[in-house]
């Protein structure tokens, strides 16, 4: 007996099946939907059914996470919406072959709550390559993701039966993938090694300039240094800078950041960090909402960036590919740095910028 859909006023197959292109249509489907969520929120206009009204979701969001503003959700939100254009998501699955008739497994993703919305990539590739989507949220993250989820299933129906979500310790799976800390990072082996498996740990991401940047490529680098208040690993926690650069350069095109100083627990971590360093007489830059100090380690405290200079090109790359299992992203002036993506771009991956280094689709598809 067909299934009725309230939604398209149709029907759809009881088998649930659904061929990579319907997949893409409704992934493409939701990209439109965010979109217009967006434009509706910035009161230009809507005409979408999918759509949600997002001021009460964010209002939730940012009680649960403070850290979660309107400003970083609604920028979450458009990366998301460009994210999952048609051309993008043709282009991305080009380089599989994902079968129509795919065998679904279920895949467990456990999920970080740094960031809004951190989980949704492994969640669309685990959907696109066909398999069942068992998620478990962050506490710091909720609202979001299940919200989109319901905008997934309102848009194709037959993804209620690959959609399952759960607070308990996955059992049943057939692969998981997990992202948190170097500390939760031993848990998961504990927990998940027997099954394939990618588990994600603490990384950053940095940030190389050569002295000539424009103060426009500069103010980019504010995206890269303070959206979501630093907290993520693409996030940019460093930058290297030549030899005889004067780092407070940086100072003025970052101005555009200053708001960031109002916000109560960005500024408690501010004035912390800058306590701490006068009591262990260590030197530092100070612009009133941001700390930069020299230091080798990537990993920094929330309101503080590190910097270290260079002489030779050459020796850094050395360097860099030495630490490269702790680097996410690598920033710079578009063609100066090999694999560097431009200023102000880290925080809006492409499909093919897999967290890690790590090919999720490729993982998923090999199951």
């Amino acid at each position: 007996m067909p299934i009725i859909s309230k939604f398209y006023g149709g029907t759809i197959s009881p088998l649930f099946f659904m061929n990579i292109q319907e997949r893409i249509n409704a992934f493409e489907c939701l990209g439109k939907s965010l979109k217009q969520a967006v434009l509706s929120s910035e009161k230009k206009y809507t005409d979408d059914i999918f759509s949600i009204e997002l001021l009460p979701l964010f209002q939730k969001a940012e009680m649960l996470n403070p850290w979660f503003t309107k400003e970083n959700l609604l920028f979450a939100f458009s990366s998301l919406a460009e994210m999952l254009d048609e051309k993008k998501l043709k282009k991305w699955i080009s380089n599989y072959s994902i079968p129509d008739k795919n065998i679904s497994k279920k895949i467990g993703i456990v999920m970080a709550g740094n960031v809004p919305m951190v989980g949704f990539h492994d969640m669309l590739c685990v959907l696109i390559s066909g398999h069942h989507f068992l998620g478990k949220l962050s506490t710091k993250d909720e609202v979001l993701l299940q919200a989109i989820s319901d905008i997934l299933v309102k848009i194709e129906p037959r993804f209620e039966n690959y959609i399952s979500w759960t607070d308990n310790l996955m059992k049943n799976i057939d692969a998981i993938i997990a992202t948190g800390s170097d500390n939760t990072s031993r848990y998961f082996d504990y927990y998940f090694g027997k099954y394939p498996h990618i588990i994600r740990k603490n990384r950053n991401s940095i940030a190389i300039l050569n002295g000539t940047e424009t103060e426009q490529e500069l103010q980019l680098l504010g995206d890269d240094i303070f959206m979501y208040f630093g907290l993520g690993c693409r996030n940019v926690s460093k930058i290297f800078i030549p030899q005889n650069y004067d780092i407070t350069r940086v100072f003025p095109p970052l101005e555009k950041y200053a708001h960031i100083a109002q916000h109560n627990k960005y500024a408690n971590n501010y004035l912390y960090q800058r306590t701490i360093l006068l009591l262990n007489k260590i030197s530092f830059f100070d612009n009133g909402f941001l700390i930069v100090t020299e230091n080798p380690l990537s990993a920094t405290p929330i309101s503080v960036l590190h910097y270290e200079k260079y002489n030779d090109l050459e020796n850094l790359k050395e360097n860099i590919n030495f630490d490269n299992e702790k680097i996410q992203c690598i920033v710079s002036r578009q063609g100066f740095f090999p694999g560097s993506v431009p200023f102000g771009r880290a925080q809006t991956p492409e499909l093919w910028d897999y967290a890690d280094g790590v090919d999720t689709l490729h993982f998923l598809l090999n199951v």
